[in-house]
């Protein structure tokens, strides 16, 4: 008998050095994967780049795509969505090239599922599994995690299924109720039912936290923008490049899930909020967007929506529409949008007079090395909803913190330098209206509010290069002023 080294386990137990090999052979061993598209109803060329981009998914998931067949349907089959002459054709397939799993390019149901593993004879699984699995190996946060947990249960609820005992039914015994007991499959979907509950309360209790963040930037007058788009269209790069957010950026589809929001001052010098939303794909699952509608909230509750499409994509047009019907899922399609091409420095002039075509009066900017970046600002800043009050307020030099929370929460309009102080014509939320109502310059010995007007009543006037912002004093060189009178 071969003499077989044995070595012991963390837990105690020991183990033969063939079995130590085998699991660190799987660990080395990529998972091999065949890709199968059906074309339904559609063009092949729209197919095929839906299968390129399952292919990207599957490398992001960490496996090997060792090979990829097409096919063209005029409806998917019943038993097997693809009709047991591709099944058996995928089985050669399978066995030729030694794979593992065939992902298939389209949500299959439980039935197809089990089908087409019985006659493939290896793990078959569809696109919305693949996703899912991204998502719960990029998530990091404690409400991201959730969020894959509850999609993935709900996913998994219907396809739940055993093999051999594992549903065979507990039958009675001696000092036990008779009769037959209940399926192990009835137990564990209870269990995740129960589960799917706790996780819905949880998320409630989270989206409350961000709920009351979210109100007091509102109540700041703080405007919010959300940066939206297809994955890997470049959302966090540009955050990055605009406020050194140092979200995690690589050239793989969903490299981030959990939303970053920072704040940063526009060319104008107006504060606001850029958020970096989660990216959207086509044929995205409904329980994906189920589960992270509370984060996408984010979208639908801003001010401005900043849309980035992949320029360097291979069907531009595509992404925004797979992007408009998520925004609309979740309520932000009422929302303005601003569409922005990224990636400017992988086109070539071809490309760009061909973007130009179809995106007429988009702006074309890269993320990556800055270009655009400047002019997207001032666009942002023009798009963005005015403060509700136009006034005319005149501060004294003692009030540099009012003068400079005006530059941040307002629009300064015009400034002017007098002996009595700083006049400022702004346009204010209500908040700062508040704030600089003692100051507010009248012509008549009335009520200080004779000079504010709602701005729906005053042309905009935007100006395109801001007033030239005076020295700001310190809060801490300035007296405090001295009491009103409430009387």
């Amino acid at each position: 008998m071969a003499d077989i080294t044995e070595r012991t386990s963390p837990t105690g137990t020991r183990r033969d050095d063939s079995e130590i090999k085998l699991v660190e052979l799987r660990k080395l061993r990529l998972e091999r994967v065949v890709l199968v598209g059906v074309a339904v109803g559609g063009s092949v060329e729209a197919t095929e780049r839906s299968l390129e981009e399952l292919r990207r998914l599957t490398e992001t998931a960490g496996a090997e795509v060792v090979d990829a067949t097409l096919q063209r349907r005029s409806r998917p089959d019943a038993g097997t969505f693809v009709g047991r002459g591709k099944v058996a054709e995928v089985a050669e397939l399978v066995k030729a090239r030694d794979a593992d799993t065939v992902i298939m390019d389209d949500e299959l149901s439980p039935g197809q599922l089990r089908r087409l593993e019985e006659l493939v004879d290896a793990k078959v699984i569809d696109r919305t599994a693949l996703i899912l699995d991204i998502f719960a190996q990029h998530a990091t946060s404690r409400e991201g995690k959730a969020q894959v947990e509850l999609a993935q249960l709900n996913y998994l609820l219907p396809r739940l299924r055993g093999w051999g005992e594992s549903l065979n039914r507990m039958g009675g015994g001696i000092g036990t109720r008779r009769g037959p007991g209940e399926t192990k499959m009835e137990v564990d979907r209870r269990r995740i039912r129960r589960r799917i509950t706790r996780l819905r309360r949880d998320l409630e209790e989270m989206a409350k936290t961000r709920d009351v963040k979210r109100r007091s930037r509102e109540q700041a007058g703080v405007p919010g923008v959300a940066l939206a788009g297809y994955t890997n269209a470049g959302k966090s790069t540009l955050l990055n490049r605009l406020s050194g957010a140092g979200v995690l950026v690589e050239d793989k589809l969903f490299s981030t899930l959990d939303p970053t929001t920072r704040r940063l001052d526009l060319p104008t010098g107006r504060s606001v909020t850029f958020t970096d939303t989660v990216g959207f794909i086509a044929k995205l699952p409904h329980d994906l967007v189920e589960a992270f509608k509370s984060t996408l909230e984010e979208v639908a509750l801003a001010d401005l929506v900043v849309h980035l499409v992949d320029a360097a994509g291979l069907d531009p047009l595509a992404q925004v529409e797979a992007v408009r019907k998520v925004l609309a899922e979740v309520g932000a399609g009422e929302v303005p949008e601003l569409l922005v091409l990224n990636k400017a420095d992988l086109v070539d002039d071809l490309t760009r007079a061909r973007l130009q075509r179809q995106f007429p009066g988009v702006p074309l900017v890269s993320a990556a090395t800055g270009e655009g970046v400047d002019e997207l600002l001032v666009e942002i800043a023009a798009r963005l909803p005015h403060p509700d009050v136009y006034l005319t307020a005149v501060l004294p030099f003692q009030r540099g913190d009012l003068l400079d929370r005006a530059y941040r929460e307002g629009e300064v309009i015009e400034v002017a330098h007098r002996a009595d102080g700083t006049r400022l014509v702004v346009r204010a939320p209500a908040a700062l209206a508040n704030a600089l109502g003692p100051f507010v310059e009248s012509t008549a010995p009335s009520t200080a509010s004779v000079s504010i007007e709602h701005s729906s009543d005053i042309p905009a006037r935007v100006p395109t290069v801001p007033a030239e912002r005076p020295r700001q004093v310190a809060a801490a060189e300035v007296p405090a002023p001295a009491p009103r009178s409430r009387g």
